[in-house]
């Protein structure tokens, strides 16, 4: 999988994995009040604000802890694009009017902060999927691609493991084949095709 380049903001991400209590005051300084407009402005009330943004700090503390987030993109843009997805799926669960003003416009984030926070969460639940269906496989194949993502060479993956180059690429490429099969067939089941 290729390296992405982390933001600055990862910083965030950190305090909250860290209760950073002087960083996360910040989080809530900065950024709540926007939050706020946002949903208030969008059918929502200050105690709904409230409870998107402290469930969207949340998910984010998750998808750090547990599924390891590196941000590419500013953590506002990522934040906001978090409790977008929350208010819009509360008001499809409460059947209330949806939202009226948007969210780019509201907040001088950008568009392309916006598609960076949405490649962001796809990068991350794409990485975690291919986490998945890999520790789903054998022993073997998950050796042989594990060994065969790090910089050691096709012959001393083969020495390691005591078989042949030539049994190593052929087991190599049947075992991708599997891990890229069970990926595309659980694409569209994570949402993220």
């Amino acid at each position: 999988m290729p390296t992405q380049i982390i933001h600055a903001d990862q910083r965030y991400v950190h305090a909250l994995l860290h209760n950073d209590a002087i960083i996360v005051d910040e989080i809530y300084r900065r950024f709540a009040p926007r939050v706020k407009r946002y949903v208030c402005e969008n059918n929502g009330t200050p105690d709904d604000a409230a409870d998107i943004f402290q469930e969207s700090l949340v998910d984010i503390y998750n998808q750090a802890k547990y599924k390891g987030l590196q941000l590419s993109c500013p953590f506002e843009a990522f934040l906001f694009m978090v409790c977008k997805r929350k208010w819009l799926n509360e008001l499809k669960k409460k059947g209330r009017k949806g939202v009226t003003k948007d969210l780019d416009e509201q907040f001088n984030v950008g568009e392309d902060s916006f598609r960076d926070a949405e490649k962001t969460w796809a990068d991350n639940e794409k990485a975690r999927l291919f986490l998945a269906m890999l520790n789903q496989m054998g022993e073997r194949c998950q050796e042989i691609i594990r060994l065969s993502m790090t910089d050691t060479s096709q012959e001393e993956i083969a020495g390691r493991l005591g078989v042949t180059y030539g049994y190593l690429r052929k087991k190599k490429s049947e075992c991708m084949a599997t891990l890229i099969s069970a990926i595309k067939d659980n694409l569209s089941k994570w949402g993220l095709t």
